[in-house]
């Protein structure tokens, strides 16, 4: 009688195996690829500007000008070198403000104002690190030129490097900008002392001294963020910045030294930033769900595909007709 032994084919065999991995593959895209995805890029190369309305102090003519365009430039380049070394987000950020004559000009070192700051946070969690150089070297906040990843429906504290302190800003609930929506965070900040500067004393009604270590004051009455809601991006910012002086140890304002009540992202910016947001968000979503459900059922689909050309499949391996079933000899 003939023997019969079952092989599977090795088609059969490989689909299956396709399949078992594809399955174990989903959970792992899902449980670890995604939430490793979400961490703050390093490689960022972005400028953001604010125009508006508002008044400035002319040095030359020693006098407060009104109904001027401002126009406040942001740029941010990231430090890609000193963030693969320490595992941070290091992020060089310049700061320009300028008037109407100053920005015929296009040189950060003759605006109106300018600062320059380095700014070092966990990739994670957006939380600032006090390390590699970062100015300043001591903040605090949970957001800054981005909020932490997954932005809950929360109150949530800012860092105003022009107040050297964080914020309270509050939400508001859901907002678009160009068509997209993001979640809506507003607040302000009352009259706060934020530092002295060096002028002639009859600027702040002190005649009788050449010079006096004037006050600077700084408030600002409407601060305004549409952030996403995924990657912490920020889709739309406004600001209504306040800087004064005071005479030392006095109390009312002498010198209006800026102040606007909107600067605010152009359309230009806006859109830049609702574009960055569709990337960053396509991008995670491919990782975290479209990946891993495409896996799922790709892998099922291998699966029982295989698992029935294994079992469906198997040949009869026959000894030929005529031979025997013992050794010669035997």
């Amino acid at each position: 009688m003939p023997t019969m032994r079952r092989t599977a084919s090795p088609p059969a065999l490989a689909l299956l195996g396709l399949g078992v991995f594809l399955l174990v593959l989903a959970p792992m895209l899902t449980w670890y690829v995604g939430p490793h995805a979400e961490r703050t890029p390093t490689d960022v190369n972005v400028t953001s500007v604010f125009k508006g309305q508002g008044k400035y102090f002319d040095q030359q003519k020693l006098k407060t000008r009104s109904g001027q365009e401002l126009t406040v430039t942001r740029r941010v380049l990231g430090d890609v070198a000193a963030s693969e070394k320490t595992g941070r987000a290091v992020w060089n950020v310049s700061q320009t403000i300028d008037n109407p004559r100053t920005a015929e000009l296009d040189d950060p070192r003759k605006s109106f104002q300018w600062t320059t700051e380095r700014w070092v946070t966990d990739r994670r969690t957006n939380k600032p690190v006090a390390c590699c150089g970062s100015k300043p070297a001591h903040f605090s906040g949970e957001a800054y030129l981005k909020w932490p990843f997954g932005v809950a429906k929360r109150d949530y504290t800012w860092w105003d490097s022009t107040l050297g302190g964080a914020v309270p800003l509050h939400y508001k609930g859901r907002a678009k900008v160009r068509g997209y929506e993001g979640l809506r965070f507003t607040g302000t900040v009352g009259p706060t002392r934020a530092g002295t500067r060096q002028v002639p004393g009859a600027l702040v009604d002190r005649p009788k001294s050449a010079q006096v270590n004037a006050e600077e004051w700084y408030a600002n009455s409407g601060l305004d963020f549409i952030v996403d809601e995924r990657t912490g991006r920020i889709l739309y910012a406004a600001t209504g910045p306040r800087m004064t002086l005071r005479a030392p140890g006095g109390k009312s304002d002498k010198v209006t030294l800026l102040e606007s009540r909107k600067l605010a992202f152009t359309k230009k910016t806006r859109q830049d930033a609702v574009d960055f947001a569709e990337d960053d968000n396509a991008r995670l979503r491919m990782v975290g769900t479209v990946a891993p459900l495409g896996a799922v059922s790709a892998g099922a689909v291998c699966g029982v595909a295989g698992a029935v050309l294994v079992i469906r499949g198997r040949r009869l391996r026959r000894t030929p007709p005529g031979m025997s079933r013992h050794p010669v000899g035997a």
